[in-house]
């Protein structure tokens, strides 16, 4: 089994966290709000030229579609407990400070795919940039094919 394989599934105590209350809410005022416009909808009249309601079949539909993806992520989920004194090395569930060539630092935790946001400074370890990084040192650089072409990327320090 290759490194990138053994992190699929991965996630973080915090990521298993955010999934259960992702779904919470999809199950719980989710499904009640999509439930109302359904009802609001039947209250119109005739289903078949009814707008209102094959939309909110259409939205009840793709939530539904959300909440199976995400309990299949939960049943595969495994928890990646992250020892944040016994490893210098940017790990999973680490955050460090990363330099670019373009001179710009971000600030990034190595989670899993299903956690990654880079706006919000989550990195997934199974992208290009994450496995590139991945249990390297602080001040170890690497240099990664991205659409923009050849990036380096220096681990500046670990936070």
């Amino acid at each position: 089994m290759s490194e990138s394989e053994d992190m699929v599934g991965s996630i973080t105590a915090e990521g298993l966290t955010a999934l259960k209350a992702d779904i919470e809410e999809m199950e719980g005022p989710g499904r009640e709000q999509i439930s109302e416009r359904l009802k609001v909808a039947r209250a119109m009249g005739d289903l078949k030229e009814n707008a209102e309601y094959h939309i909110a079949k259409e939205d009840q539909a793709h939530l539904e579609t959300r909440i199976q993806r995400a309990r299949e992520r939960l049943r595969d989920a495994v928890v990646v407990e992250v020892d944040q004194a016994s490893d210098e090395t940017f790990s999973f569930g680490r955050t460090a400070v990363i330099a670019d060539s373009d001179g710009n630092e971000h600030t990034w935790t190595l989670v899993g795919s299903t956690e990654a946001s880079l706006a919000e400074g989550r990195l997934s370890a199974e992208s290009p940039v994450g496995q590139a990084l991945r249990n390297r040192s602080v001040g170890h650089e690497v240099e990664v094919n991205t659409p923009r072409g050849t990036r380096k990327f220096t681990i500046s320090r670990l936070a």
